[in-house]
């Protein structure tokens, strides 16, 4: 398997080096050249499979230049109940009749982000020591992909990690769980502005060539394959754990800003998972909504981004929609570039004239969450099922339940633990005691370590030019 880039100008690479490798050198972003598909009777084959047998199934056909033994080990090690609390990883929990969570928020930092992240880590590793090379990742957060990362790359070998998260916009479970690590290899950076624009810096050095060279730049944003490729996984295990047969079909509500967590769900319904419809559930940042239901992309600027109560959806640029819109366009790889530059100084586009493609081709709809409607969501599951869940989570149920079909089963996937946002919680319910697991309590405690920096790329450049030795 050889990958590409969506703006077409470079050549095909090996799955190894995709993974270290973040965005292209012509700046689009990296996937396969065509998505393997699923027989039927393979599909059969994987519904009995263990977590980490399917990971192993479904990864070695991305993965085709690491050798079937080691993806193995990597694997194995990755998805154990010590790391996911049990042998499932990602245990489906029924709501109602037709109305399930996909439980994605059990490992060590309590969000979804775990499952590919802790993957991520021990491929890193490998892939790093096999080529005698170190990295330095530099990311952006809006929330949880910076603990994910930090939690799954703390004293690695050769890796040196620089997470860039909104100055006083993520929760404060969030921030101490990032910033009270104490890893000589964690570098937090808190950047006056809100994550477009910590995402906007991340890109800009990645594309500065000299820059990047010099010091091995990567990433660990939902743009690197390796994390689209983790996440599959768990679209085809949720299928296979509320169905009986390969005949039935069922849909995915997924809470959606970057749109990598979707993207995965979208391959795995291009590799032959019977999905009926993806469902994006956006907040009051919409504008993946208005994309799926209009046809007319618009990122917003930071100015007009708004700061939510469920924060890791507060994007208003979706990184990894370009692989999408490169299928949508039939791999017209000069348009996306042309689209994509656009969208970089400010532009929007429009392609209504697809969306019928989009509807019943690609199997997406689309809808909106607010505050008052996620304050109702959470309020209303625990009182009729005596569950909590996260006001990102709440998004994803609000919105299948007002766009959910006859007959339709629904999978809500989880975005984290309810105790990540405790606030907004009590807000919705009222004074409770939330649960926790023991290894955070006390968290928000423990002493912080953050360096505080005006939204300019120059001064990151300069955090990792102290902290990083060249690679030249």
């Amino acid at each position: 398997m050889k990958y590409i880039s969506t703006r077409g100008q470079t050549e095909p690479m090996d799955f190894s080096d995709v993974l270290l490798m973040g965005l292209a050198p012509d700046g689009g972003l990296m996937l396969p050249e065509h998505y393997p598909t699923v027989a039927s009777d393979v599909l059969e084959e994987w519904r009995h499979l263990s977590y980490t047998d399917l990971a192993l199934a479904i990864m070695q056909r991305f993965a085709t230049d690491i050798p079937y033994a080691d993806l193995k080990d990597i694997i194995d090690r990755t998805y154990t109940a010590d790391i996911f609390g049990s042998d499932d990883i990602v245990p489906v929990r029924k709501l109602e009749d037709n109305l399930y969570i996909l439980g994605l928020s059990n490992g060590p930092t309590l969000a979804f982000k775990d499952v590919a992240m802790q993957f991520l880590g021990n491929a890193f590793e490998y892939v790093l020591k096999r080529q005698d090379a170190r990295i330095t990742i530099i990311g952006a957060t809006s929330g949880d992909t910076g603990s994910a990362a930090e939690y799954a790359l703390r004293g690695k070998e050769n890796v040196e990690v620089f997470m860039l998260s909104p100055h006083g916009k993520m929760s404060e479970f969030q921030r101490a769980q990032m910033y009270s690590l104490t890893d000589d290899n964690i570098h937090n950076i808190a950047i006056k502005g809100m994550f477009d624009d910590c995402q906007d810096i991340v890109k800009a050095l990645q594309q500065d060539a000299e820059f990047k060279a010099k010091y091995n730049l990567g990433t660990v944003n939902s743009i690197n394959w390796g994390r689209i490729l983790a996440q599959i996984v768990y679209y085809f295990k949720a299928y296979f754990a509320v169905t009986d047969s390969n005949e039935e079909t069922v849909s995915f509500s997924v809470p959606s800003g970057n749109f990598g967590n979707i993207c995965a769900g979208h391959i795995a319904r291009e590799m032959g998972l019977p999905i009926e419809r993806l469902i994006v559930a956006t907040n009051e940042n919409d504008v993946l909504n208005d994309f799926f239901n209009q046809g007319a992309y618009q990122p917003r600027t930071t100015d007009k981004t708004y700061v939510t109560s469920s924060p890791s959806m507060d994007i208003s640029k979706a990184s990894n929609f370009e692989r999408f819109v490169y299928l949508l366009l039939e791999k017209d790889s000069a348009r996306v570039h042309e689209l994509f530059e656009g969208v970089k100084s400010g532009q929007g586009f429009d392609l209504s004239e697809v969306m019928e493609q989009v509807n019943n081709r690609y199997g997406f709809a689309a809808g909106k969450s607010t505050h008052a409607d996620r304050l109702h969501t959470i309020k209303e599951v625990y009182e009729q099922y005596g569950e909590l869940v996260d006001p990102h989570t709440a998004d994803g149920i609000k919105v299948a339940k007002e766009l959910q079909q006859e007959g339709e089963v629904i999978i809500c996937a989880e975005t984290a633990l309810p105790v990540k946002f405790a606030e907004t919680i009590i807000e919705a319910v009222g004074p409770i005691e939330i649960a926790r697991p023991k290894h955070t309590e006390g968290l928000e405690d423990l002493e912080q370590h953050v360096t505080v920096l005006d939204n300019k790329a120059e001064l990151v450049a300069e955090q990792i030019r102290q902290h990083v030795a060249s690679n030249v």
